[in-house]
């Protein structure tokens, strides 16, 4: 049996580190194994998991090393999850693709969140978040999750699909179909199935918009660009079915699990929200420290093409090699007190979230922002927000989500 070569970990003494574990993230425990993992097997064969055995790679440069060479280290052969989509519910999209399909894909939808088109949003942006929090409760308790993150969120998603804006909420519940681990206690769905038939039924209610889009003249929307796109409009049934939960979840749970992350560091960091009061010009940098420090995406799965020597490690052709961005966003090697939520950090932007190399995030100037406009609406009222209790976290090892976040605003 092949094991890790580090000493004491794997070898002889029945040890075994799974930081696949989605319990690890809803309880918030994960730092201790990482933090072994990368001082001592930063390339780790967990040679069994509920998932099969799988290579962590937990080093920012280690990672970096991986997410560059696609070549290498495939998102078509097994896709971008450790955990394997059923056999015969595989739902293929531009992310769980190589190239050339990959490149013709994405550069159909790309141009949406184009920096030629950011200053039109922000417009939009600005006023709709200006509404939001002038509507929220003061001086009692309620969900920023509900009425902030997934408000905010589900208007920008809207938008960019041009999806009827009374109805929203769909995109926000079929993003969490997406994501969902069906045996979480409260999860959405509670099989496979469920969740296959559920993103059906979404894939259905997105074939009409398709169809009217095509009779229409081309428009910056995510569904007009797919239905005019020589690559995508006659997509697989399931092929559509993919993109679109790519799409949805990618211009969700990045910017909504970062909203309430980065509310939830500054309560938790009194002297880092004293800093931005007292300097406003801190918001760019607080966005990008927020989304090094949340990590939305906990970690991205590759599958070898070939057997290849990394680090010191011998992977096989076929091997799940898993780039956990959640680690790598808190290596001492590359990043400064990675654990402490620093504002003005000397270079903010140097993190994991949104990923590198072909498959970066296609819209992560957009979620900068979303977030960016928030922020500077929060200090320009000079809102008192208090957290009044724990989060609820996301059961899940894919993204690090944040359910509920009970908070009040002092007026």
């Amino acid at each position: 049996m092949r094991t890790d070569h580090t000493p004491g970990l794997g070898h002889g003494n029945g040890e075994l580190i799974d930081v696949s574990d989605p319990k690890l993230y809803e309880d918030d425990v994960w730092q201790p194994l990482f933090a072994r993992l990368r001082r001592e097997a930063p390339v780790y064969f967990c040679r069994q998991s509920r998932y099969g055995p799988y290579w962590s790679i937990t080093r920012y440069a280690d990672i970096m090393a991986v997410e560059t060479d696609h070549a290498t280290y495939s998102s078509q052969l097994g896709g971008v999850q450790v955990e394997d989509q059923p056999k015969g519910q595989e739902r293929p999209s531009f992310i769980r693709m190589d190239p050339p399909r990959h490149t013709q894909q994405r550069r159909t939808v790309a141009p949406v969140a184009a920096p030629s088109n950011l200053a039109h949003y922000e417009t939009i942006i600005r006023t709709r978040t200006a509404r939001v929090l002038d509507s929220l409760p003061r001086n009692t308790t309620f969900d920023w999750v509900d009425l902030v993150a997934i408000e905010l969120t589900g208007m920008m998603l809207a938008t960019l699909f041009d999806f009827p804006f009374a109805e929203r909420r769909k995109l926000t519940y079929w993003s969490d179909v997406a994501i969902a681990n069906v045996h979480a206690a409260d999860a959405v769905v509670r099989s496979e199935d469920e969740r296959f038939q559920e993103l059906q039924r979404m894939g259905a209610y997105f074939v009409e918009l398709r169809k009217a889009r095509t009779k229409e003249a081309p428009k910056l929307d995510l569904i007009s660009m797919m239905a005019h796109s020589p690559h995508t409009r006659d997509l697989p049934p399931l092929e559509f079915i993919g993109n679109l939960a790519l799409l949805i979840v990618g211009g969700n749970d990045t910017t909504r699990n970062s909203m309430s992350g980065g509310l939830l560091a500054l309560s938790n960091n009194p002297e880092q929200w004293a800093k931005l009061r007292r300097n406003p010009a801190l918001v760019p940098s607080l966005v990008a420290e927020t989304i090094r420090y949340q990590t939305p995406v906990i970690h991205m799965r590759r599958t070898a093409t070939r057997d290849v020597e990394f680090a010191g490690q011998m992977i096989k052709k076929g091997d799940k090699v898993v780039m956990w961005y959640i680690s790598g966003n808190r290596d001492e090697r590359a990043i400064d007190r990675p654990d402490a939520f620093i504002i003005d950090r000397a270079r903010p932007r140097q993190h994991l979230s949104y990923g590198a190399g072909i498959h970066r995030c296609v819209g992560d100037r957009l979620a900068d922002l979303q977030l960016r406009v928030l922020w500077e609406e929060i200090l320009e009222r000079d809102l008192e927000i208090e957290v009044m209790g724990p989060p609820r976290r996301l059961y899940s090892n894919f993204i690090r989500g944040i359910r509920a976040l009970p908070v009040r605003i002092n007026a």
